[in-house]
């Protein structure tokens, strides 16, 4: 049988032949297991096949010989039993999200009971997770519908965020319209106030023309001209824009209708001269003719 009697370091070592002989042989790399698949059942009772890869190194070649028979096959024991303890406490839907913190949880598992075997986990991770076919097609579908729900919704927003900047845009262009539509009639009615203005002014220059050769000599004559002128334009254009036509019984006498004019239009001279002299104020030099009351007194004292 024999008993422990040295740990054999790295280099030159001697034995005593028939005394001394090597046991054990621990190799100090890290070694690297294929955890075999095996079911579990997780909390939402789903039965699960996985597998995992477990990466372990020696720390203790003594503990390692003699604290346990087999090391890599009581490691892979009890990473298969973590393994199934830890996915019994999550649903399904968090083994697939939590696949770091479950590598993680079982890495610790493992440290805590191989201490004393002298042997330390360094890292665990998940290989492959199969689900049973009818649990895959309903995890397809409920992928499917999340995807037809997101595409619904950005859909809608989409749909919603266009008819907004439809909206704005409409109120927009009806505000620059208002705008465009103030804009134009401001300039219209200056545009037509100008014009006014331009009118008048021009026929207050015309009337003033006007009256200075009507006040030249042979004025008068030119004006019975531009008259009959007129008359005879006027007569020309009868009858054109309506089938009724009301005329005065002289209408062949030109000459008639020029004396009438010219008449009306030395009255309105007259009546205005009238105005204008009776507005002027009384000249100081001028003497004032005596007045009734005056006259009457006279006439008492000579009497």
């Amino acid at each position: 049988m024999g008993k422990f009697h040295r740990i054999l370091e790295p280099g030159l070592n001697f034995l005593i032949p028939l005394l001394d002989r090597i046991r054990y042989v621990q190799s100090l790399k890290e070694i690297v297991i294929n955890v075999p698949e095996q079911s579990a059942v997780t909390l939402d009772n789903v039965t699960l096949q996985i597998d995992g890869v477990l990466y372990l190194r020696v720390m203790d070649p003594y503990k390692a010989s003699y604290g346990v028979e087999d090391p890599e096959y009581a490691v892979t024991q009890l990473a298969q039993t973590t393994m199934r303890s830890e996915l019994g406490k999550l649903s399904l839907d968090r083994v697939f999200r939590e696949r770091e913190s479950l590598n993680a949880n079982i890495v610790d598992a493992i440290n805590q009971a191989s201490d004393c075997w002298g042997i330390r986990c360094l890292r665990y991770e998940i290989k492959d997770i199969h689900v049973p076919p009818r649990v895959k097609e309903s995890m397809q579908m409920q992928v499917e519908a999340e995807r037809r729900k997101r595409a619904t919704v950005l859909e809608s927003e989409g749909t919603r965020e266009s008819a907004i900047n439809v909206a704005e845009g409409q109120k927009q262009a009806q505000i620059l319209a208002s705008e465009a539509e103030k804009a134009e009639q401001i300039n219209k009615a200056a545009g037509e106030a100008n014009a006014m203005l331009v009118r008048a002014k021009a026929k207050a220059e015309a009337i003033q023309l006007l009256a200075a050769a009507l006040a030249q000599q042979h004025g008068s004559a030119a004006a019975s001209l531009s008259v009959a002128e007129q008359y005879v334009s006027a007569f020309s254009k009868l009858a054109k824009d309506s089938n009724t036509v009301l005329l005065p019984t002289n209408t062949g006498d030109v000459t008639h209708m020029v004396a009438q004019a010219l008449g009306i239009y030395t009255t309105l001279t007259k009546t205005q001269a009238v105005k204008t002299r009776d507005e002027l104020p009384p000249a100081h030099g001028d003497p004032q003719p005596p007045s009734t009351e005056m006259l009457k007194a006279e006439q008492v004292t000579s009497s």
